[in-house]
C-alpha cells in the first residue's frame, strides 16, 4: 500500500497504463489539483513506478510520464480495482464516477 496508497496514486497509475504527456494527464484528471498531481508524480517516480522524460529540444518544455517495468506489474491489480469500482458504482447510486 506504500506505493499506491492515498487518494490519487492509483488513479494516476491507471491513466499511465499508456505513456502520457503531463498536459494529457492533467486534462484526464481534472479533480486533482496541479500541485497534488506534481507531488504524486514525484513520489511515484521516487518509488520507481514511473519514469519522467523531459524533452528539451525546443520550447515549450514537454514532459512524458510512463510506467517502469516495476510499475507495469501493478496493471492487473489496478484493472481489478477499477472493475470493482465500476461494479460498485453501478449498484450504488450514491457513488459517482468520472464516466457518469
Amino acid at each position: 500500500m506504500r506505493y499506491i496508497g492515498g487518494k490519487w496514486k492509483a488513479v494516476i497509475l491507471l491513466h499511465l497504463i499508456e505513456k502520457k504527456r503531463y498536459s494529457e494527464l492533467r486534462r484526464e484528471c481534472p479533480a486533482i489539483t496541479e500541485r497534488t498531481l506534481s507531488l504524486q508524480l514525484k513520489e511515484l517516480e521516487e518509488d520507481g513506478l514511473v519514469i519522467r522524460t523531459v524533452h528539451t529540444n525546443k520550447a515549450p518544455l514537454k514532459v512524458d510520464y510512463e510506467l517502469t517495468e516495476f510499475g507495469k506489474t501493478l496493471i492487473p491489480l489496478l484493472m481489478s480495482i477499477a472493475d470493482w469500482g465500476e461494479g460498485a458504482a453501478a449498484s450504488d447510486m450514491r457513488i459517482k464516477t468520472s464516466r457518469g
